[in-house]
């Protein structure tokens, strides 16, 4: 009779992927605790979760995107346009809420039209695409502002970055709803599901039944999603709509992404490695500014950390993971499989699909997938 492993055993087991970055982050932190005092008091660890939390938010959806062997350059573009829209919708009169909600669906248009369809319908190269989208939001950014910064005279949208809830300011609530729907989707539903088989090879995914495009096209609408909600707590918290797109954030939330084990081949990783990404990224920069290290060096610091993890991902150091049925929810984001990117795709049966997923659709994957010479078409 076999044993199933214990809770503590399976989520240590999960944590391999991105294990290296929760050991240099306990690490760091610990450092800087021992040496910085004022870094580890209440209200800095407060104030720093609330600089990170843009970036936490556009890293969830990056993450996904990242699942799928892609990459979204747009998110800073979205987010700055939609500040902007933000703050005309509010000064034209518009309810704060009302203005959010179209806002909100804005950026996930933007990201599935402007990106996914054109990715995922026409099979352009996601690296063009993105990076035309964000060279051309830009430019409407600047354009419909003239350059100035809006004002955003709501107060229930300034009132997002002021309110706290059971003692946590409003964008750390948002980030971890964020987080528990990012992980949900992953690990819950057949979007999860088909997220990791096209990252893991199109043309398996195509031969299992997968509709490849829709699960691209709506990827890139949830990072345009995620890019919105960014954006709106990034005017709530300056109460101004800035024109000015920081192109950093994109390579920040990829450094986080690869930094949580994410594999940049697709098709394995998850956003509980994402979350850490962050976090060590945060407390990083934080704990080198109450040391008194001028910003450049911080810049330096974080180009080295990428760096440092693509050649880790290519070398194998880094490699996530595949959800699978009974893990256990968590940090993890996902729970171990014993398997690489799949380049021989292999039958579907029901152990490898959700409890609550239809007899249907599991009697719709079961078929043997013939054999693919190539991960991607």
């Amino acid at each position: 009779m076999t044993t199933q492993p214990s809770v503590g055993r399976r989520m240590w087991t999960g944590s391999r992927p991105f294990r290296p970055v929760l050991v240099l982050l306990v690490v760091v932190f610990a450092v800087l605790a021992f040496t910085q005092p004022a870094f580890s008091t209440s209200s800095n660890l407060q104030n720093l979760l609330t600089a990170v939390s843009v970036l936490w938010i556009v890293s969830m959806g990056m993450t996904l995107v990242l699942i799928t062997a892609g990459a979204d350059l747009s998110v800073a573009a979205v987010g700055a346009l939609v500040g902007i829209l933000l703050a005309k919708l509010v000064g034209a009169g518009m309810v704060g809420w009302l203005a959010v909600l179209i806002s909100l669906v804005a950026g996930a248009v933007f990201g599935g039209l402007a990106n996914g369809i054109l990715i995922g319908r026409f099979n352009l190269s996601f690296f063009v695409v993105t990076l035309a989208s964000m060279i051309t939001i830009t430019g409407i950014v600047n354009l419909s502002s003239e350059t100035q910064s809006l004002p955003v005279d709501s107060p229930g949208i300034t009132n997002l970055a002021v309110n706290k809830f059971l003692g946590l300011s409003g964008p750390v609530c948002i980030m971890i709803v964020i987080f528990a729907v990012s992980l949900y989707l992953q690990r819950q539903t057949y979007f999860g599901r088909d997220v990791y088989a096209v990252g893991g090879s199109l043309t398996a995914a195509r031969l299992s039944g997968i509709r490849v495009p829709r699960t691209i096209v709506l990827v890139y609408a949830f990072s345009g999603l995620c890019a919105a909600i960014g954006g709106i707590v990034a005017v709530s918290r300056i109460g101004i709509a800035s024109p000015q797109v920081d192109n950093n954030l994109p390579l920040q939330a990829i450094a986080a992404v690869l930094l949580g084990g994410t594999a940049l081949s697709g098709g394995a990783g998850g956003v509980g490695g994402t979350a850490l990404g962050v976090l060590f990224i945060g407390v990083l920069s934080n704990g080198l500014s109450i040391a008194g290290v001028p910003s450049f060096w911080q810049q330096v610091v974080t180009g080295i950390i990428l760096v440092v993890a693509v050649v880790a991902d290519r070398l194998g150091g880094i490699r996530g993971v595949r959800p699978r049925r009974g893990s256990p929810p968590g940090a993890a984001g996902a729970a171990p499989v014993a398997s690489a990117p799949v380049t021989t795709a292999s039958p579907v049966t029901a152990d490898d699909l959700p409890a609550s997923q239809p007899v249907a659709r599991v009697e719709a994957l079961e078929p043997t997938v013939p054999h693919v010479t190539s991960d991607r078409d």
